[in-house]
């Protein structure tokens, strides 16, 4: 340690001169925790004399922040030069640039079959005591889902505190509310000034709206009469209303900072959450684990006990594009429930086209207006300022979706003296159907009928229109759950052999609290103020997953992240509430697992799953020697150097990790792939017989060894073996990928998983 020590002492003596052009940016710095020389009283101490010994620099280097348990390390604000230098030190894991992530943007209890007295909310107390971290835009406190009454003391386990500011007073933060903290180092150092706190506040208020929303879906308490404009008029409550709530601001306008994000989870832990929920991620493909620092993050709170919950990402419908996709985060898409708000769009021809609104003002008169496409008037998207106003004065104007806010195109209709919008899809959303709280009466339609509408206009020598609404519709039709086309999707372009996301929740046209500081368009120009929004995202189903698993948790205080998690996968249905397979919006088809994972949740169920897939730390160790991590880049993770025995266990392919689903990738080398699972028992019978039922994907054939699994103690485990064949001969009849399903049942407990198989193109063209 000691020559650790002085060689850096060694750095200060160094002479060196920096280019003005070797501009300063944030770099995340994953440190060996047992390097710190015994000279040094903290590691905090430690850091700031590796700061110091870099080699100088005409910009000030800055210590941001110091990582103890979601990462062992720190955050400075250094020049390139320098981090590269750092890298060269004892005891320097890894030097990452921060990174921005993105958020990711009431009736779903009783659609996920949650009711007061029976099934999870009973078993659970409804979350009681369970505290759920929300990392988002922060709260805001006085809204009426955040009341605390009727709930118990602060429990005994919270070591956290309500961070106060001159907008945040300490009567913010309740029984409900235990917590609050921001954390803006790393977006400041980003801006290199402070921010401008006439536009949003320093203190853990919400001035976004998204971070109020996400903490009231999960753990908002009951609230009577609740609605946006009388629109999903009601109760609203969230997933676990005897949840506690501690909140931790790592948003801005500009993003969501990693090095902010990693002070958030690193305090979360240190302050006794049991669920981390996260609706924010990357933009893009997903990256690797250990460039990720979610994703790394999420592996150190997973040590500690902590379900880490995130959004899959709103980058759908392509191929490869979910995000947070780290087998220890349980990674959420978004679907729709059984509630619309109609508005249909009636053309002079008759016609009339389904679309939704959340228009809540006057209506459109008695007669149909004319009705002009915007790409003849000015421009097809309806820019601001870019319509012109004797070509739509007095006219509904069709719009196209795309290129700035579906609000902000009406407000742009309304300048240039239109009177109304349709708004429609392109084929990007294809026939998912988002509801707006407009400024004029406007609706959205899908890209089919969009086109149709379109094609009216063109041939019609006076073509007119109008707008009705129907306010808030409950019922079978259309068929509920679909996947929203915005749901980034699978396959999993990092580890093909686990399948991503997990589940699909409720995340299209929700409502929740919301901030007082804008209005429900999130436009500044929209003056309206209001306690509840409806707003779309997998942002929105993610909650909802994270105050289920808040749920679980006080149902089973000794269960694992990966237990908890597996009972919500292996309930999951696949089936809407027609008995069909649930269909994709985008497409308009049937879905599949790459799309919805294991399905959609289904709470009560997964209160009694029978069987659990657990894995432990070690087990993800293993995962990441089979994917080809060597011993420093696993470092990251265990937060220590490991030598080359560390991946002595190593998993023969990553999809002998044990978990709740399965991924097969055949390719011109493997025609037959081979996975090892293990159960445990967890159902009130010691003495449980499970047996196999397999629903093999066309040109597959599936064995499972052994087909019956007879247990004989509480919580035994047994494993099993399953073997996939491919069918060289039934390639020719299908396509590159197929769907399937392997069933446990007792008669009483149906444990499912699914299975998406992919054939490599290189394959299916050798046969």
């Amino acid at each position: 340690m000691a020559i650790s020590f002085f060689f850096f002492l060694s750095l200060l003596f160094i002479p060196f001169s920096s280019s003005s052009s070797d501009r300063p940016e944030n770099f995340i710095i994953h440190v060996s925790k047992s390097h710190k020389p015994s000279l040094f009283s903290s590691h905090h101490h430690w850091y700031s004399s590796i700061i110091h010994s870099l080699p100088p620099s005409p910009h000030p280097t800055k210590l941001l922040y110091t990582y103890e348990r979601a990462i062992n390390g720190f955050s400075a604000r250094l020049t390139a030069t320098q981090a590269e230098k750092l890298r060269e030190l004892p005891g320097i894991l890894s030097v990452i640039p921060d990174q921005v992530r993105q958020i990711h943007t009431t009736r779903t209890p009783q659609f996920l079959g949650l009711s007061d007295g029976v099934g999870l909310w009973q078993n659970s107390y409804y979350g009681d005591g369970v505290i759920i971290g929300v990392l988002d835009t922060g709260i805001w406190p006085e809204r009426p889902s955040f009341k605390d009454s009727g709930l118990s003391p602060v429990p005994d386990s919270w070591k956290g505190i309500c961070e106060t500011g001159p907008d945040f007073p300490a009567s913010a933060c309740s029984r409900k509310i235990i917590g609050a903290r921001a954390f803006y180092k790393g977006y400041e150092s980003y801006l290199e000034g402070p921010m401008d706190e006439t536009k949003e506040s320093k203190s853990p208020r919400d001035t976004e709206g998204h971070g109020t929303h996400t903490a009231s879906t999960a753990a908002g308490s009951v609230v009577s009469n609740a609605s946006l404009f009388e629109f999903a008029y009601g109760e609203a409550r969230g997933m676990a209303t005897k949840a506690r709530i501690a909140a931790y601001k790592i948003c801005w306008s500009l993003g969501c900072f990693d090095s902010d994000l990693l002070a958030a989870m690193d305090q979360a832990i240190a302050d006794g959450v049991n669920v981390i929920s996260l609706s924010v991620g990357a933009t893009g493909y997903a990256p690797q684990y250990d460039h990720d620092s979610i994703a790394i993050g999420a592996f150190g709170a997973a040590q500690h006990g902590i379900v880490v919950s995130c959004s899959a990402g709103n980058s759908g419908p392509g191929p490869y594009t979910a995000v947070n996709i780290a087998p220890w985060i349980l990674t959420v898409g978004a679907s729709t429930i059984d509630r619309e708000f109609p508005a249909d769009a009636i053309l002079g021809d008759g016609r009339i086209f389904g679309g939704v609104s959340l228009y809540s003002g006057d209506p459109l008169v008695d007669i149909k207006l004319p009705l002009v496409y915007a790409g003849d008037s000015g421009n097809r998207y309806c820019y601001m300022g870019s319509l012109s106003p004797s070509k739509v004065q007095g006219k509904i104007v069709f719009c196209d979706r795309g290129g700035n806010a579906r609000v902000e195109k009406g407000f742009a209709v309304k300048l240039a003296g239109g009177l109304g919008m349709i708004l429609a899809n392109t084929a990007e959303s294809g026939e998912e159907l988002i509801a707006d709280a407009h400024l004029i009466p406007a609706t959205t339609v899908g890209e089919k009928a969009g086109n149709e509408i379109r094609q009216y206009i063109k041939i019609s020598q006076f073509p007119t229109a109008t707008i009705v609404f129907h306010g808030t519709v409950i019922g079978p039709s259309p068929p509920a759950p679909k996947v929203a086309a915005f749901s980034s999707r699978g396959p999993n372009h990092l580890t093909p052999e686990i399948l991503k996301p997990d589940v699909i929740a409720p995340g299209v046209n929700i409502l929740a609290g919301w901030t007082g500081f804008i209005g429900p368009s999130q436009l500044n120009i929209d003056t309206r103020r209001v306690n509840f929004n409806i707003i779309s995202g997998t942002s929105m189903s993610c909650p909802h997953v994270s105050g289920l698993a808040a749920l679980l948790i006080k149902a089973y205080p000794n269960w694992s992240p990966a237990a908890i998690k597996s009972a919500l996968m292996t309930t999951a249905y696949s089936l809407d509430n027609s008995g069909n397979t649930i269909k994709d919006l985008a497409t308009g088809v049937q879905s599949s697992p790459f799309v919805y994972g294991a399905g959609h949740v289904d709470p009560n169920i997964a209160l009694m799953p029978g069987l659990v897939y657990d894995i432990d730390d070690g087990d993800y160790v293993a995962f990441l020697c089979s994917i080809g991590y060597d011993s420093k880049r696993i470092a990251i993770f265990v937060r220590e150097p490991t030598g080359p025995d560390v991946c002595e266990g190593k998993l023969a392919t990553p999809g002998n990790l044990n978990y709740p689903s399965f991924s097969v990738v055949f390719d011109s080398n493997d025609h037959v792939v081979k996975y090892k699972r293990t159960v445990k028992n967890v159902g009130p019978s010691v003495d449980a017989v499970y047996e196999a039922k397999v629903n093999a994907p066309p040109g597959v054939e599936i064995s499972v060894s052994p087909s019956k699994l007879e247990f004989s103690a509480e919580n035994q485990t047994l494993s099993y073996e399953i073997t996939f064949a491919s069918d060289g001969l039934a390639l020719f009849a299908v396509a590159l990928e197929a769907f399937g399903s392997i069933e446990w049942s007792d008669g009483v407990h149906l444990v499912r998983s699914p299975i998406a198989v992919r054939w490599l193109q290189g394959l299916k063209d050798s046969i």
